[in-house]
Order: C-alpha cells, then structure tokens, then sequence
C-alpha cells in the first residue's frame, strides 16, 4: 500500500500545518485543479464506456454502479440522479454499496474487506449477461469491488473499471479500464480528495453522453424528465415551449395531454395528437429531434 500514489505525500502538501489558512485554501484548490486535469487522458477510455453504457441501457440491460467508502459515494451520486435527469427507471440501475445503507450513516472501513458482502449485493442485483456494472474504486485494489467484478464477468457482465493507480487490479479486470492518474493527496491517502474529484467528473461524463446518445437531451435540456414535483413540473413546460416554440400555457395543456411526458408533449404542442406523438417518437427510436422532422 506504501507504494501506491494516492498514499505518497503531495508536493503541495510539506509544511501544510504551519502555512497561514489562505494558502491552506489556495494549494487544496491547486491540488483539486491537478486532479481534474488527469479526466483528460482518460476521454477515449470514458467514450468508450459511454458507448457501452448507452447500448446496455437501450437493449434492455441494467447499468449497475458499485463502490466502497469515498469511491462508492462518487458512484451513488451519479446512479441516483438518471432518474431525475434522464427519466431511466431505478430498477434498471442498482447500486451496490459495501455495507448499504447503513454504511452511508456511519463510514466503516471493514465492510469493503468483505467479499461476502459483495457476493450477497451482487445476487440482489439480479446481475447477467447483457447488463454491464461500473466500478469504482481509487486504488483499484478494494476487496469488496473487485470480488463484485470477478462475480460479474463469471456471469458475462460487461465491466467498466474506474481507479486512480495504474496498472490496479480493477483496471485489468474491465473490459472497459478507465484510468484517472490523479496521484498523491493534498493529505496522503484521502482519496475522497483528488481521486473522488476526478471520479465524479469521469462519471458525469459517462452520463450526460450516455443520455445524449439515448435522446434524453435536446439543446442540453433533459427531456425525458419525470416532473414529479412543482419545480421539475415548471421546468418541463418551459422545456416544452422553449422546444415547441408555444407559450407555457400550451406547454402545460400538451404536458396534460401526455400525462407530463416532455417528448410526446412537444409533439402534441406542435399539433400531434398523443398517439402519433408516441408513434413519430418510437419511429426516431426517441430522438426528439427527428420525430420533430416526421
């Protein structure tokens, strides 16, 4: 472990303790700015596992996330929000999170020593052939992902591999490894820091490509949303009639129309009625820009 670079000490970080609290500040931002520059090299590796994630999803597949500690977290972030963003329902992306829910109250190291525990999350899954999981991990090395990893590619399921280390374990077990070469900490080993950043990053990337390349986006507005409170309800009459070209007034009568679908209600606000509407989307395999061309 000695020898991996998140746990080496940061250049940044000699004398640390003794510097006034705005250098603190400014060689922490200095550090997170590093760690966000090592998202760049890994671009090929993350459209790769866009790609994959994309085509999983649209063949019927699960898009699974799984993690440990920080690395987990950056994970959950990003599985929660497809619903919210891109309308993907929640039993099409599991979470699997060493120690679960109770976990994410009280931060507990051993639960991701323990390949039980990710033996008994991966069967709860309900994981096989044709769905794909996203791992994470910053050392690359963590044994509650990599005995998920080693489960999924027994039961032929894609893996993407994020980790911090090259050459990790993690990363030779995918069969998409994505590496963010983030290296030493601002405090060495803390890789909710550096390596989390990065991550989070690498993860919004797969994601908004991934909607985009399903049509969940037009003109960077998520018009597959599930309006589901007032606020998303406003938004999607303004997606709507930004899109359709109408007043909100329209806008709120088409959303009415589609039982609050944003995609067909553009449609219908355009003059369709909500069964050609559905028709034209299904025919642009739910592209709304080329349904709006039919």
């Amino acid at each position: 472990m000695a020898d991996r670079p998140t746990e080496a000490l940061h250049p940044l970080s000699s004398g640390l303790h003794l510097v006034p609290s705005a250098t603190v500040l400014a060689r922490a931002l200095q550090a997170q700015e590093g760690a966000l520059a090592a998202v760049r090299p890994a671009l090929g590796a993350l459209e790769e596992a866009a790609i994959c994630a994309a085509r999983t999803l649209k063949n019927g597949g699960k898009l699974a996330y799984a993690g440990a500690g920080s690395s987990g977290l950056m994970a959950l972030a990003d599985c929660l929000e497809l619903l919210g963003t891109f309308g993907i329902p929640v039993d099409r992306t599991p979470m699997l999170f060493a120690g679960g829910a109770d976990a994410l109250l009280k931060m507990t190291g051993g639960v991701e020593d323990d390949p039980a525990l990710a033996a008994a999350d991966f069967a709860r899954a309900a994981l096989a052939k044709g769905d794909l999981i996203i791992a994470v991990s910053a050392s690359g090395a963590t044994p509650y992902t990599l005995a998920l990893c080693d489960l999924a590619a027994k039961a032929g399921v894609q893996i993407i591999g994020i980790a911090n280390v090259p050459d990790a374990p993690l990363l030779r077990a995918a069969d998409v490894p994505v590496l963010l070469d983030t290296g030493a900490e601002i405090i060495a080993g803390s890789t909710r820091l550096g390596a989390a950043t990065a991550q989070k990053v690498a993860l919004n990337l797969i994601s908004v490509s991934l909607g985009v390349m399903l049509g969940h986006v037009h003109d960077g507005m998520m018009v597959n949303v599930i309006a589901d409170n007032a606020k998303l309800r406003d938004r999607a009459a303004r997606i709507v009639a930004r899109v359709a070209g109408v007043d909100t007034g329209i806008a709120r009568v088409a959303l009415n129309r589609t039982n609050g679908a944003v995609k067909p209600a553009v449609l219908v606000a355009r003059g369709a009625a909500p069964e050609a509407a559905q028709a034209m989307l299904a025919q642009a395999d739910g592209h709304l820009a080329q349904a709006m061309k039919t």
